[in-house]
């Protein structure tokens, strides 16, 4: 049968040579082959487009809901008697850091130390604030920084009696 089809073919080829694909054909044919691959990079950037705003979108709903979660929790969230307290500290703290900012033009030197001092003291404070929130143990982290401004109370009141000291001294050695 194979034999049979192929003489019928070399037999009557001039017939099936006779209608030959237009010289346009090829033209039309490439065009279209043009427009579809013109097609998937848009096709691309939209995919691309999409998964970036999903991106956004759910990085600003974990920042939100990141926040509602670890909301600020105050010392009187977890005890009212320590944030008393922490606040009188906090008041007389201030007191005190204007009066020795007030000495910081006659000993500079020495305001330096002080304030790198109070610094330490600051940083420790606020890393047990940031704790606050996600401690098991929250009083004891209330206690602790009751007792951060507490120390710095008494630091500021000793600086204050040294700056104090080395003013009287130099005044008696001026005389």
């Amino acid at each position: 049968m194979n034999n049979r089809l192929e003489t019928f073919v070399k037999d009557n080829r001039k017939a099936f040579d006779i209608m030959e694909p237009s010289a346009g054909l090829w033209a039309k044919i490439e065009q279209k082959l043009d427009t579809k691959k013109k097609k998937k990079p848009i096709k691309l950037y939209l995919w691309m487009s999409a998964a970036a705003a999903i991106v956004v979108v759910f990085g600003l709903v974990w920042l939100y809901a990141g926040r509602l979660q670890n909301k600020d929790l105050e010392i009187a969230d977890v005890s009212a008697s320590y944030a008393k307290k922490e606040v009188h500290f906090a008041g007389l703290i201030t007191e005190k850091r204007d009066s020795l900012a007030i000495f910081a033009s006659a000993n500079p030197e020495l305001y330096k130390k002080f304030t790198a001092d109070l610094k330490k003291l600051d940083e420790n404070y606020e890393r047990l604030k940031a704790e606050l929130p996600t401690s098991p143990n929250q009083t004891f982290v209330v206690k602790a920084m009751v007792k951060n401004r507490e120390i710095q109370l008494q630091l500021l009141k000793q600086q204050l009696l040294i700056i104090n000291q080395v003013d009287d001294y130099k005044r008696v050695n001026q005389i």
